[in-house]
């Protein structure tokens, strides 16, 4: 859980970086031949830097927790064979008997 919680974190900081904006508007107006007005105005957002080192080590957590996922899945395999090999036999040497 804390490293899906860790990925999560990865991704919304990466997004927020896609949300960056930076607008700069100029308007200039000249009325006869004396009197000149101009202005500028800049708007933009503040995104927080994406730390790469946390992004990494999410991207590691994530592999890691792919791999024990597989693990834990190979280890169910086995365990459910066993036990249905472990049933045959039990059932052959019952049949047999008989």
């Amino acid at each position: 859980m804390k490293r899906i919680t860790a990925l999560f974190a990865a991704l919304v900081l990466v997004a927020a970086t896609g949300c960056m904006e930076k607008k700069t508007e100029s308007t200039s107006t000249v009325s006869g031949t004396d009197t000149v007005s101009s202005s500028t105005t800049t708007i933009s957002t503040t995104v927080p830097a994406v730390d790469t080192a946390t992004t990494a080590a999410a991207k590691a957590d994530v592999k890691e927790a792919g791999k024990d996922a597989a693990e834990a899945a190979r280890e169910a395999a086995h365990g459910t064979g066993t036990a249905m090999e472990t049933a045959g036999k039990e059932i052959q040497r019952k049949t047999k008997k008989n």
